[in-house]
């Protein structure tokens, strides 16, 4: 069967890659190795009437053009604001909730330091001044840098110019991008319990403490987006995550896209240097001049071509990618929400509202990284939570609640044993005793969890090491260098394979950025 777009992988990129290209008119096939659409973004029944956004968990990122383009609200997409945006217990019974305005937070940044409180907002206007010179990147294909044409130089113009008016607040936006997290807190901040929360932001997804290089950039990517036009305000999708992605596949659908699940592509096909078309598990061939992989660079170039069809540089590249990973997640059915010794209740309130953060310091996150960088799970893991359900009654039975904790550090390669069900039981264990020493009678509670290591991820949503970002979002695998110098315009060496997933420009994060831009491209051609 002949199509003239096929995309591997129905996550979020390559829906939106899809449908961009179904709106000019193009015949475009998706093929999805899952039962269901949405890649590592969508919401699973894993537990009989609880409704869980089983990897991704929180929106902010996915670019309002997209949703705007469309008309993603029609299809069932909605956005639900989080107030507070965050709560962080201490176990002296106090508790730093941030996220209700500037008079609010300068309130609650107060109980612990009136200089921190002077300093926030300075420290948000600094971000919002890097953040002006980095987002319009977010949605250009990145030069060539490693054979730079006319085209690659004029489109770095209009960077340079506005990197040439930040005047020394340039010194920042490169700070911001090269370097590390803890140096940057530290210089704007005293309280310790303010700097743990802000840290937290600058390792999730990535096996570094905030003390190392490249940390800076994870924790400023976490404050870009918005929320029904509110700039850094992060949401719920209505009905879990998968609410976005099944919206994607209801507009491609309209659109003429035909989606095919429980489908897993097993080979591209190359013909004289070009794409042909793919061939899947089952055996199905289909035809296409341009295909575009969702999936990440060790599984487009490793597993589903023949390494001997392309350069052996483009193939060192390859290899030299960092996978590395120490994020778990568990998804927890519990029976009535946590009642925490600083903020007592179980009725749905503020402190359910956003992220709890259990991290009472930065050291106490680097103590967290020590244990994992010898390939043990920390011992003392940070732990943050959501309880989605407190906002959206869609996802638990009456007077029930769903649970999602996102863990660091669990490494991927253990130093001793493997991923087994007693290794994540004891560590998801460690977890529940750390939520339980702040709200006590939490652990009874619990109906039912989904433990997800590292591995687990990796298996279930393709992700090599289990890498929420498709590779680490470093330096050296950003922007012009991603995925390898030379091949960041989303296309590769084979001609009219390209790349539509986080693996590409801008990287992780549920952004629609990657298949966004793929798609542009691939219309040139």
């Amino acid at each position: 069967m002949k199509y003239d777009a096929i995309i591997i992988g129905a996550g979020h990129n390559g829906l939106v890659t899809a449908c961009y290209l179904a709106k000019a008119g193009r015949k475009v096939l998706v093929l999805e190795r899952r039962y269901i659409v949405g890649g590592a973004c969508v919401t699973e029944e894993t537990v009989p009437g609880f409704k869980f956004s089983t990897a991704a968990y929180v929106n902010s990122l996915f670019r309002p053009e997209i949703a705007r383009d469309l008309r993603l609200a029609d299809y069932g997409f909605a956005l639900i604001e989080r107030s507070p945006a965050s709560f962080s217990p201490t176990l002296d019974g106090r508790y730093l909730m941030l996220g209700r305005g500037v008079e609010n937070d300068a309130r609650e940044i107060s109980k612990f330091s009136e200089k921190d409180a002077r300093a926030f907002p300075l420290y948000e206007e600094m971000l919002e001044r890097v953040a002006a010179l980095i987002e319009p990147t977010l949605t250009m294909a990145p030069p060539n840098v490693a054979k730079p044409g006319l085209g690659d130089l004029l489109k770095m113009a209009p960077l340079g110019r506005k990197a040439a008016k930040m005047g020394p607040g340039l010194g920042e936006a490169v700070e911001i991008l090269t370097g590390a997290a803890r140096p940057i807190l530290d210089r704007w901040f005293e309280s310790e319990q303010l700097k743990g929360t802000l840290a937290t932001d600058a390792i999730i997804g990535s096996f570094a403490a905030p003390s190392m290089p490249g940390t800076a950039y994870v924790l400023f990517h976490h404050v870009m987006g918005e929320t029904n036009g509110k700039r850094g305000v992060w949401a719920y999708v209505k009905g879990g995550m998968g609410g976005l992605t099944q919206a994607l596949a209801r507009a491609a659908r309209d659109l003429g896209v035909d989606i095919r699940t429980e489908a897993e592509v097993a080979s591209i096909r190359v013909r004289d240097g070009a794409v042909s078309g793919v061939v899947t598990r089952s055996g199905d061939e289909f035809e296409a001049r341009h295909v575009a992989s969702n999936a990440d660079c060790n599984v487009t170039f490793k597993r589903l071509l023949d390494p001997a069809q392309l350069p052996p540089d483009f193939v060192a590249a390859i290899e030299r990618i960092d996978y590395s990973s120490a994020s778990l997640k568990i998804n927890a059915a519990v029976s009535s929400l946590p009642s925490f010794t600083a903020l007592p209740g179980t009725e749905p309130g503020p402190q359910h509202h956003g992220t709890v953060h259990l991290c009472p310091s930065a050291d106490f996150i680097e103590r967290a990284y020590d244990d994992a960088k010898y390939g043990e799970p920390s011992n003392e893991p940070v732990v943050e939570c959501q309880f989605p359900s407190s906002l959206d009654a869609t996802l638990a039975p009456p007077g029930r609640h769903v649970m999602s904790m996102f863990v660091q550090y669990a490494p991927y390669d253990l130093k001793d044993g493997e991923w087994n069900d007693a290794v994540k039981d004891a560590f998801a264990d460690r977890c529940f005793d750390i939520v339980e020493r702040y709200a006590p009678g939490f652990k009874s509670s619990v109906i039912a969890r989904q433990v997800l290591s590292p591995v687990d991820l990796e298996r279930t949503f393709n992700l090599t090491g289990g890498n929420i970002f498709q590779g680490s979002m470093a330096l050296h695998q950003l922007f012009a260098f991603r995925p390898v110098p030379g091949y960041a315009g989303y296309r590769t060496p084979i001609k009219g394979l390209y790349m539509c997933g986080a693996a590409a420009h801008p990287g992780g994060g549920v952004m629609g950025a990657c298949g966004w831009n793929a798609a542009r491209e691939m219309l040139r051609n």
